[in-house]
Order: C-alpha cells, then sequence, then structure tokens
C-alpha cells in the first residue's frame, strides 16, 4: 500500500478552509482518481507535543493507492488541476511525503 501525505504548515497568517478541503477538493481529488484511491484520511492539528503548544501542521491529508504503478497513472497526470486548487482552500505550502505502509 502507498500512502500519500499532504501536510499543510501552521504559521502566523496562515489559513485554511477546512469546509471547503473536506467537501470541495478531496472529493475532486476523488473523482480524477478512480478506483485507484483506495482511502482518503483528512487530520485537523490541533496541538503540538507539548501541552498548550500550537500544532505543526494546520491540516494532513492521506490518500491511500495499491501500489505505486496506480499513484502514477491515476493520481499524477492530474497534479496540475489539484495545485490549481490549493489557493480555494490554504495559503500554506503544502509538503508532500511518499510512504509504503509496512504496518
Amino acid at each position: 500500500m502507498i500512502k500519500v501525505s499532504v501536510f499543510y504548515p501552521s504559521g502566523e497568517g496562515t489559513t485554511f478552509d477546512m469546509d471547503y478541503y473536506c467537501n470541495k477538493h478531496m472529493p475532486m481529488v476523488s473523482s480524477h482518481s478512480g478506483d485507484a484511491l483506495k482511502k482518503i484520511e483528512v487530520e485537523q492539528g490541533i496541538s503540538g507535543g507539548a501541552p498548550g503548544s500550537k500544532p505543526e501542521y494546520v491540516a494532513v491529508g492521506h490518500l491511500y493507492f495499491e501500489s505505486m504503478d496506480d499513484f502514477q497513472s491515476q493520481f499524477v497526470p492530474h497534479l496540475p488541476i489539484f495545485g490549481a486548487d490549493v489557493p480555494n482552500y490554504t495559503n500554506a505550502a503544502p509538503v508532500i511525503q511518499i510512504s509504503e505502509v509496512k504496518m
């Protein structure tokens, strides 16, 4: 299983529209990725590691694909569409990590 994680750093002046992200952006990503996309998870940061600290990330999105081939063939071709939508929900520069799920 391949997990694509998109981290949205928090910071002074960072904006993030969680409603838009969950109800418009992620469904759009899902419709373009088809059945290659197995699962979506969205997290909203609420705290850092220390009590009362701010979260490192305002939000994190996780997309799961069965294989790297599925990710590359069904998701990657639509990156310009996905990227063009980012300003509709945040001013944060996303950080992307692709992982192989081991457990």
